[in-house]
């Protein structure tokens, strides 16, 4: 399962009325949005993921089935593609591997809704060594021939008072870096910062990649998304667009790691992380 991405610029307010919950949006939001689509030539996430679902597939030999929360296919549409397969029991894996109830419990609730039988669904998988052993890989691939003098770590922020409500989902992000960190040799200093932030009028988590970019004093820096696991709006446009004129406003030469969209370690770290929960024989 993944979050979703609008087909074509027509479908961009379809989509993010889904994301507001059925309210539309406001005029002004909904072109600055169909503009951050049309800077990056429409999203690629919907390709990405069936191509993931595909070698999942693969690997796993068992089928598996792509899901969106916010666009079609609908994470309903994989249920009843699923079931009309002749499958009775579901494994839900949301491509996301922090978890946090505001995000990640949302597919879970979709995956319930549309789904009676037996499931198990798999909430994060911040800490997994196959995941941060990826992470590390992309990190290594990242620096060869080239030394950042400081690495950014990012995610998706979500509003603060998630905290206040006792999910710690910046502790998880925190876990992250740590494990990535201390599995990189030679690693330059690190921080993280979230990336994303929507305009909701309330407090969003905290530092902004953009401000810290702005007040960093190193001038060659590496971020590495370590939220996402594919090519999307907030990848191509939030940090290669956004982040990197922030970044050379402020003299600053800024590279990323490449996305793991289906990469074959990635793969393989996903049919890590399914395993343990196929039952005997798997």
């Amino acid at each position: 399962m993944a979050y979703g991405s609008p087909r074509t610029e027509a479908d961009v307010e379809a989509y993010f009325t889904h994301i507001r919950g059925g309210r539309p949006p406001p005029p002004e939001a909904l072109q600055e949005l169909k503009g951050r689509y049309r800077a990056i030539g429409g999203s690629p996430l919907e390709t990405i993921t069936k191509r993931q679902a595909v070698a999942l597939g693969v690997r796993l030999d068992l089928p598996v089935f792509a899901g969106m929360k916010h666009s079609r296919p609908f994470i309903a549409d994989a249920a009843a593609e699923a079931r009309a397969a002749g499958v009775h029991r579901l494994i839900g894996l949301p491509l996301a591997p922090h978890f946090a109830r505001m995000s990640v419990g949302a597919y879970e609730a979709a995956l319930a809704q549309a789904w009676s039988g037996p499931c198990e669904f798999i909430g994060g998988f911040h800490d997994h060594p196959a995941f941060i052993e990826a992470l590390h890989a992309l990190l290594d691939e990242a620096m060869i021939g080239w030394q950042p003098e400081r690495v950014f770590f990012t995610a998706h922020s979500l509003p603060a008072r998630i905290v206040g409500e006792g999910d710690r989902y910046d502790l998880r992000l925190l876990a992250t870096c740590e494990l990535v960190a201390a599995r990189t040799a030679a690693l330059p200093p690190w921080e993280f910062a979230f990336q994303s932030a929507s305009h909701t009028g309330e407090p969003w988590l905290g530092p902004d990649l953009l401000e810290a970019l702005q007040r960093s004093d190193a001038r060659r820096v590496l971020v590495c998304p370590i939220g996402f696991v594919a090519d999307h709006l907030e990848v191509l446009y939030d940090i290669d667009v956004e982040a990197q004129s922030r970044a050379r406003a402020c003299g600053v030469e800024l590279r990323r790691t490449a996305s793991f969209n289906d990469r074959p370690e990635f793969i393989e770290a996903l049919a890590e992380i399914v395993r343990p929960r196929l039952g005997d024989g798997a």
